[in-house]
């Protein structure tokens, strides 16, 4: 019931700032299309956990069919690249706003951010199509995998047959998808931070506003994700197993939880809409009860 209640909040809060943002002209700018990317991709991400995390909670066996295994790695590593890169640009977009206010409606126009956003989910997709493609050609001899969730690791390790493309095609995913995303980052925010340094105390509260919950959301997806990588190759048996499921799904559990939330009390726009449609919402309940 936990599991279940903890999946429906988080897909009827990210729906909810979804609705509004799509419902309100006035938030039909890049900062929001980008956030509403970043909002369908938890819901992605969690559709690809909870309900084989119900089921497995649900079963007195805990077996899965190797399609279904498959199916999950796809979703599950597309949706993780998905949300660094989008978040990547996000920060890009923070640079332009902070930066060069003036040239940021030159610069990021509806059209580029429509194919930043159509480039990301293709580019995520593609990248892990082919990393199924190349788990489905190879001969298993084992079948129990030490995680709650499919991790194209462990997978590839019960292999039998020759996995050397696996591996090295692995390793070249995972610095492409750490890599990429974390030059604009970096670029991004060195030069926010330099603006702060020499601009005027109005710059710096506009630049802690805006940044601080891509910041957090930032950090807080990047710590997850480390733990999953240092725990997926690891010998993690000192750690308690309670503590180990916690941080091995936490990427995936709090993130799609706890986006909505901040960039939905932080963002001024998202915020006062939010507040406007419960009112609208009362006024009509109240309506209906008094007629």
């Amino acid at each position: 019931m936990f599991t279940l209640m903890l999946y429906i909040v988080i897909v009827i809060l990210n729906i909810c700032v979804i609705v509004v943002i799509c419902m309100n002209r006035s938030l039909h700018e890049p900062m929001y299309l980008f956030l509403c990317s970043l909002f369908v991709n938890e819901l992605f991400g969690s559709t690809g956990l909870f309900p084989f995390l119900l089921v497995q909670i649900l079963s007195d066996i805990h077996t899965v069919s190797a399609p279904l295994c498959f199916l999950q790695i796809f979703c599950l590593y597309s949706y993780a690249n998905i949300e660094f890169s989008n978040l990547a640009v996000m920060s890009y977009d923070r640079y332009l706003a902070i930066c060069c206010p003036l040239q940021y409606n030159t610069y990021m126009t509806f059209n580029k951010v429509v194919t930043f956003i159509a480039v990301i989910w293709f580019y995520s997709f593609v990248k892990f199509l082919i990393t199924l493609s190349l788990n489905i050609r190879l001969n298993f001899c084992g079948n129990i995998i030490n995680s709650l969730i499919c991790t194209n690791y462990l997978v590839v390790k019960l292999a039998c047959s020759d996995t050397q493309v696996n591996n090295i095609y692995g390793l070249f995913g995972v610095v492409l998808s750490i890599l990429v995303p974390l030059v604009p980052i970096l670029f991004s925010y060195m030069r926010i931070l330099k603006v702060c340094f020499s601009g005027s105390k109005q710059t710096r509260q506009k630049a802690v506003s805006t940044c601080s919950p891509h910041l957090a959301s930032l950090l807080n997806f990047s710590f997850g994700c480390c733990f999953e990588i240092i725990q997926s190759r690891f010998d993690m048996s000192g750690v308690p197993g309670v503590l180990r499921i916690i941080l091995s799904l936490y990427f995936l559990i709090i993130q799609p939880l706890l986006n909505p939330i901040m960039f939905g009390l932080q963002m001024s726009k998202i915020r006062n809409k939010c507040k406007h449609v419960l009112c609208h919402q009362r006024l009509t309940c109240c309506r209906d009860l008094t007629g």
